[in-house]
């Protein structure tokens, strides 16, 4: 039954309501995904694929409601949106731009590429265990094909296919436009990494390795998280094999870690990683929950509060100042490690094969080279089965590596066989948001290092919250940067703050 509105305000107020319902159905499909990777049963697989189809094709039918085109059309003719920055036009710009793609897209195929994505990670996580690359052949192809039809019913005439996909997570960004500044961060990845391995100053990375129980890891998580801003009343620390964020809603914003009985490093970098999406989650505006107002506008936004509190603080000399003494109580090893040799070693520069244990130097290689191949996947010019040969000569080109097999190759990231296609660029970006913002952050707050030191992280998180989460998605991403910076979005930078850095770690 079509809806009776009296006035043109009427449906905006009716598009407010229906969206804030369908944000109801989205929380609910957020809780099955969290317990789908944290605790479901092995043998509840099967029928959680089939909850999360049904569930999305509830939401397919909503987002693509007739009615719901009807009141935007007479919410836009009415006026309401006032001032092209307003809190109307922000929500008409998102809900109209998500309603045309969601009405490109067939609901046969919306319910397939949930289910796909769901037996593709479960395969994912079983397969890469046993590197059984010919069992797990069959879900990416799947995955790929399903992709490439996607992105056939989302692009437009004289648009690059792969861009449709790459909307997904970052609105209004382009290949075409993202590869000059992944070409300029790749030529100065290069140089910086020629001038660390002619130095020949190499740290010991024994100096993070010790006996690190998972009770006292925890513990020391807990207190490191909160003390950046978590709130822990509002949301909670699980295990996953693949650290993870998740907003199931309003007070409930959840993370996961994984934890290395030798070491305390990898466990506390992936919460303080994932801590960052949450404290962007838990920054957004409560007032404007279930409306694109209330929510992130992409992920690369999302990776630069990840990644910048992950690298440029918890990577820091001023971070670690403030919390040695209490890493040393939890880890007494740690009382025989001068803090400027755990630093050296946290920050160790060397090419590695597995992209989540890779340096902030050639990391963004990682991120390089998957857009290349996955753009190539879409786009038609590589295949799956092609795929580990590709990978490998990419690996040559940009490591000096080989993988020994393909469980620390082409099987390493969830993304592909889960269906994020598109995702990768997201890092890279966010790794360019983040060393901008940060930036700017000093400018407007002083010396960040030394609030560090003083265990002062709230005013950092304070300026995030002005700036970034506040804002929702009155922004487009790079039109967010501008407004918060004075700049358009720049590899410098980045570049800038990694040369500082590791110029001045390996005496260069």
């Amino acid at each position: 039954m079509k809806p009776h509105i009296e006035e043109p305000a009427e449906a905006y107020r009716w598009l407010l309501d229906y969206s804030r319902t369908t944000a109801l159905y989205d929380s609910m499909k957020a809780l099955l995904h969290w317990d789908q990777r944290t605790c479901l049963p092995r043998e509840g697989h099967s029928h959680r694929a089939e909850q999360i189809a049904t569930i999305t094709a509830l939401l397919y039918r909503r987002t693509t409601d007739p009615r719901f085109g009807e009141m935007l059309a007479k919410a836009e003719d009415s006026g309401i949106a006032g001032e092209p920055l307003s809190d109307e036009a922000a929500n008409l710009r998102e809900w109209k731009r998500r309603y045309e793609r969601s009405t490109k897209i067939s609901e046969t195929l919306a319910v397939e590429l949930a289910k796909a994505g769901s037996e593709g990670e479960l395969a994912w996580q079983n397969m890469r265990r046993q590197n059984d690359w010919k069992g797990f052949l069959p879900y990416l192809k799947r995955i790929i094909s399903l992709k490439r039809q996607e992105a056939a019913e989302l692009s437009s005439d004289g648009e690059e296919i792969y861009d449709a996909l790459i909307e997904n997570f970052e609105p209004g960004e382009k290949a075409k436009n993202i590869e000059p500044l992944f070409d300029r961060l790749a030529g100065a990845a290069f140089e910086l990494l020629q001038r660390i391995e002619n130095s020949g100053q190499k740290p010991d990375t024994a100096a993070l390795k010790g006996d690190s129980p998972e009770s006292i890891q925890k513990r020391f998580i807990e207190k490191v998280v909160t003390r950046l801003g978590y709130n822990l009343g509002a949301g909670r620390i699980d295990l996953s094999a693949h650290p993870f964020t998740s907003k199931i809603g309003p007070g409930d914003v959840r993370i996961t870690t994984r934890f290395d009985p030798n070491s305390p490093v990898m466990g506390l970098l992936s919460s303080i990683h994932e801590t960052g999406h949450a404290l962007y989650e838990q920054g957004l505006p409560l007032e404007h929950w279930g409306t694109p107002r209330g929510r992130s506008i992409s992920m690369a936004i999302h990776e630069s509060q990840s990644r910048m509190w992950e690298n440029i603080a918890a990577k820091s000399f001023g971070f670690w100042k403030h919390f040695y003494p209490e890493a040393r109580a939890h880890f007494p090893w740690l009382n025989n490690v001068e803090i400027g040799k755990f630093l050296f070693a946290l920050n160790e520069v060397r090419p590695s094969l597995i992209r989540t244990e890779a340096d902030e130097v050639t990391y963004n290689l990682h991120i390089i080279m998957r857009f290349e191949l996955e753009r190539m996947l879409i786009g038609g010019q590589l295949e799956a089965d092609d795929l580990p040969e590709a990978w490998n000569t990419k690996m040559e080109k940009y490591f000096h590596l080989l993988p020994p097999d393909h469980a620390d190759g082409v099987m390493q990231d969830v993304h592909w066989p889960s269906g994020a296609i598109g995702y990768f660029p997201s890092y890279a970006l966010g790794n360019m948001y983040a060393a901008q913002f940060y930036a700017k952050a000093e400018r407007d707050s002083g010396d960040l290092q030394k609030m560090f030191e003083a265990g002062e992280f709230a005013p950092l998180l304070e300026w995030f919250r002005q700036n970034v989460h506040s804002q929702g998605s009155r922004y487009l991403p790079r039109s967010l940067v501008q407004a918060a910076t004075g700049e358009e979005l720049k590899a410098d930078y980045l570049i800038d703050y990694l040369r500082n850095k590791y110029e001045r770690l390996y005496g260069l």
